[in-house]
């Protein structure tokens, strides 16, 4: 798909979001903590996956093993009641040379099959075991990610708690579209990726799930002036993984408000519904973080009253992060 070029009269001057020692070590907390919690995401889904698969194969190991069951405790009960004597006499009551050796092929070949019945029923007894072995093993990895997964929930809020943030209410369209899923790994988790990709908003570049979102998001009407890769060297635009999306037609301007503010509402609400297809971070819009698997957190980079900045306070512009 290709993204129209912004037009001249837009500014392509990115928004200048601010910068201190303090907001530096915020936006890294923040991005460690969102890529945790992201991979033991992945990782829960997988084993969760996987359980129900492994659930399958217990299930037909289970019903093979009744199965077998049945035809041993019909092979018993036979064995029992004609006994050794009872086979022997079945061949020597024959009356000629080729009913004996039919009657003794015969017997073999039942031999073979009660052989076989008591191998199936021990093999079925064995994909059980370790079966519920491989569940149980599941459990406790799903155990683990989801301790992992709030263990980098703290850490995100820890980390905006240090600046002030604190958890606050925040806007969401209930009809919000759904995107279309990022392509994944074949085991659920994400790929690594890198700056590889032409930035269609800029000269830089972005990486093909950042592309993927900006795709998504202008598919689903969300058209207006978006710039993602810039020149620096920390956080996310640089390495082509964020995205910054003007809330006014005209582009980067002052406070969004009317119309231009819920554009950015329900922009922020479409990223928000689709963290997980699309492998969203975090979104920053009007003095608000929501980082994945904690939610809506207070925000300012400057310090000051919110939209006093509009760019540092994210009133002019939705800031969203990329896996």
């Amino acid at each position: 798909m290709t993204l129209a070029a912004p037009a001249s009269a837009q500014p392509t001057t990115p928004p200048d979001e601010g910068s201190s020692n303090q907001l530096d070590t915020l936006r890294s907390n923040l991005e460690s903590a969102a890529v945790g919690w992201l991979d033991a995401e992945a990782a829960l889904t997988k084993s969760r996956a996987k359980q129900v698969e492994l659930q399958d194969q217990l299930t037909r190991a289970e019903m093979d093993m009744a199965r077998m069951k049945a035809g041993v405790a019909r092979y018993a009960g036979e064995a029992y009641k004609t006994g050794r004597i009872g086979t022997l006499g079945v061949i020597l009551n024959a009356t000629s040379p080729d009913e004996f050796l039919g009657r003794a092929v015969a017997i073999n070949k039942m031999t073979q099959r009660d052989q076989e019945q008591l191998a199936q029923l021990v093999d079925a007894r064995r994909r059980a075991v370790e079966a519920k072995a491989a569940i149980d093993a599941e459990i406790v990895t799903q155990q683990n990610m989801q301790a992992e997964m709030a263990k980098r929930k703290q850490a995100a809020e820890r980390a905006l708690s240090a600046m002030g943030g604190y958890a606050i209410n925040g806007w969401m369209d209930p009809n919000s579209p759904a995107a279309r899923p990022a392509p994944r790994n074949p085991d659920g988790s994400w790929p690594r990726e890198y700056c590889t990709i032409n930035d269609p908003t800029t000269s830089g570049c972005i990486t093909p799930r950042t592309l993927h979102a900006l795709q998504e998001a202008k598919r689903n009407g969300f058209t207006r002036y978006v710039s993602c890769w810039r020149s620096g060297s920390r956080y996310e635009h640089p390495k082509g993984r964020a995205c910054d999306w003007a809330a006014q037609p005209s582009g980067f301007g002052g406070n969004a408000s009317g119309d231009d503010r819920l554009y950015g509402d329900k922009l922020a609400s479409f990223f928000i519904k689709n963290a997980i297809a699309l492998g969203v971070m975090y979104v920053v819009w009007y003095c608000k973080v929501w980082i994945v698997g904690s939610g809506w957190k207070s925000y300012s980079s400057t310090g000051s009253r919110c939209g006093d900045s509009p760019a540092g306070d994210h009133t002019n512009h939705v800031h969203v992060s990329i896996y």
